[in-house]
C-alpha cells in the first residue's frame, strides 16, 4: 500500500507486458480526466519506451485555464509509477463526479506552474539533498534542523532564508506526500 494525498493505494508489481500495461494506464487516465470535462487534446502523458525501467511517470492537463500536473517516482518501475498516478487521479476525479469534492478543489489540488521541475530541483539543492531524493523523511529531517537554525527568533536567524526554507519544504511536500 502507498499513501498519497490522503488515499491508500494498492501498488502493483508488473512482471510482463509492461509497455502494453503502461499504455492501458495512460488511456485510463485520459478516460477519467475526460469524465470531468478535460479535453483529450489538453492531456499530455509521456510514455517511456521501456516501461520496466526506473523512471518518473507524469501527467499534465489543462482545465478552466489552469495547468495541472501530477507525477510519481516512488515505485521501482515506470509502469508501476504510472499505475499509482492513474489511481490518484481516478480517486480525485471520482470525488468530483460524486460531488464530494468541488471542481475548484480538484484544480487547487493539482494546479502547478510550468517551471515546477526547476523549483523542485532548487528546493533539493537548498536542503543539500541529491537531485533524485524522494524520501520525504530525509527532507523533513533536514527541514527541521535548518528551521531551528534559521528561525528569526534565533541568534543566527535569517528571516529571508527561513521563508525560502518553508517554500522549499512546501514544494517538495506537495510532490512527495
Amino acid at each position: 500500500m502507498v499513501k498519497i494525498k490522503g488515499h491508500e493505494i494498492g501498488s502493483i508489481i508488473v512482471k510482463d507486458a509492461s509497455n502494453r500495461r503502461a499504455m492501458q494506464f495512460k488511456n485510463n487516465i485520459v478516460t477519467v480526466l475526460r469524465r470531468i470535462g478535460v479535453n483529450e487534446n489538453d492531456i499530455d502523458i509521456p510514455l517511456e519506451r521501456v516501461a520496466i525501467k526506473k523512471a518518473r511517470a507524469s501527467a499534465t492537463w489543462y482545465l478552466s485555464g489552469y495547468r495541472m500536473h501530477y507525477s510519481h517516482n516512488l515505485q521501482s518501475k515506470y509502469v508501476e509509477n504510472l499505475h499509482v498516478l492513474f489511481k490518484v487521479i481516478e480517486i480525485e476525479a471520482n470525488l468530483v463526479i460524486s460531488e464530494t469534492k468541488s471542481l475548484h478543489d480538484f484544480i487547487s489540488e493539482f494546479k502547478e506552474d510550468s517551471d515546477v521541475d526547476n523549483k523542485r530541483k532548487e528546493a533539493r539543492e537548498f536542503f543539500g539533498c541529491e537531485h533524485d531524493e524522494t524520501d520525504f523523511e530525509v527532507i523533513n529531517k533536514k527541514y527541521k534542523a535548518m528551521a531551528k537554525e534559521l528561525h528569526p527568533d534565533m541568534p543566527a536567524g535569517d528571516a529571508e532564508r527561513f521563508k525560502k526554507l518553508n517554500i522549499a519544504h512546501k514544494t517538495l511536500k506537495r510532490e512527495l506526500t
